[in-house]
C-alpha cells in the first residue's frame, strides 16, 4: 500500500499534522462563509489588539507604542498601512456624505490645467493625499532627527500611525459639522497638526523641548514641499503635452 505524502500548500513542506511545522499554515483551509467574514471583521475591530485598542494606545502614548511596534512587538497594534487606510476611508466617507471639504478648502486656478487638476484631486481626496504628504514629511523628519538610529521606512511607520489619528480627528469634527452644523474644521486642522508634532516629538525623546520644534518644522516643510512638487509636476506635464 502506497501512502501519498501531503505537502503544505503555502511552502510545500511535507505535512505531518493539522498545521505545517515550517510556516504554520493549516493543512485544510475552512470554507469562506458568514462565520469567517464575521470573524475577520471582529479581528480588525475588537478592542484587544484591534483598531480601538490601537487608537487608545496612540492617543495616550504614541511615541512609546510606535517604538515598541518597530523594535519589540508588532502584534499589539494594527498594521500601520492598514490603519491609515481605514482611518482615511472613515474621513473620506464622512466627507462624501456631508461635503465638508467644500466648506473649508478653497483653491484658485493657477493658470496651469495640469496643476489645477492635481490640486482638484487633492481637494476631493484629502485623506489619500495626506498619505503622499507623509512621504515628504518623513524626509524632513529623517533629516532633522538623523542622530537617532531610525531609517526612513521606520519613520514612515510612525507617520502612518500619527496621520491616521489625524484623519480620525478630522473625521470627528467633520461629523460634528454634518450633524450639528458646527463649522470647526479650522480647529480640527490645528489639533491634527499639534497631535502629529506631539507624536513625533514623543517618539524620539519627549523630554527634549527642541524635538517638538524640529517636529513642527519637519511637518510644515513636508507639506510645503509636497505642494511645490505638485505645482512643478503640473507645469512639467503642461510643457510636455504642448510638445
Amino acid at each position: 500500500m502506497i501512502n501519498a505524502t501531503i505537502n503544505c500548500k503555502n511552502c510545500n513542506t511535507t505535512l505531518g499534522g493539522n498545521f505545517c511545522s515550517s510556516c504554520g499554515h493549516p493543512a485544510n483551509m475552512k470554507r469562506v462563509d458568514g462565520h469567517y467574514l464575521l470573524h475577520e471583521v471582529q479581528h480588525v475591530l475588537h478592542f484587544e489588539k484591534g483598531i480601538f485598542y490601537t487608537i487608545r494606545e496612540l492617543l495616550v502614548r504614541p511615541g512609546q507604542n510606535v517604538r515598541e511596534f518597530i523594535t519589540d512587538n508588532r502584534s499589539r497594534l494594527v498594521k500601520p498601512i492598514l490603519f491609515i487606510v481605514i482611518t482615511s476611508l472613515i474621513y473620506s466617507t464622512i466627507n462624501h456624505i456631508f461635503h465638508v471639504e467644500e466648506q473649508y478648502i478653497t483653491y484658485s486656478s493657477m493658470g496651469s490645467p495640469s496643476t489645477d487638476a492635481i490640486f482638484a484631486w487633492v481637494q476631493g481626496h484629502y485623506g489619500y493625499a495626506s498619505i503622499i504628504m507623509g512621504v515628504f514629511i518623513a524626509f524632513f523628519v529623517k533629516l532633522f532627527f538623523r542622530k537617532y538610529d531610525y531609517n526612513f521606512f521606520e519613520i514612515l511607520i510612525l507617520l502612518c500611525f500619527a496621520m491616521g489619528i489625524g484623519m480620525l480627528i478630522y473625521a470627528l469634527f467633520a461629523l460634528a459639522y454634518g450633524i450639528f452644523k458646527l463649522n470647526l474644521m479650522g480647529a480640527a486642522g490645528v489639533i491634527g497638526i499639534c497631535y502629529c508634532v506631539w507624536a513625533i516629538g514623543q517618539f524620539f525623546d519627549g523630554r527634549k523641548l527642541g524635538n517638538y520644534f524640529k517636529a513642527l518644522a519637519a511637518y510644515l516643510l513636508g507639506i510645503i514641499t509636497s505642494s511645490i512638487t505638485a505645482i512643478l509636476l503640473g507645469v512639467a506635464a503642461d510643457i510636455l503635452m504642448k510638445h
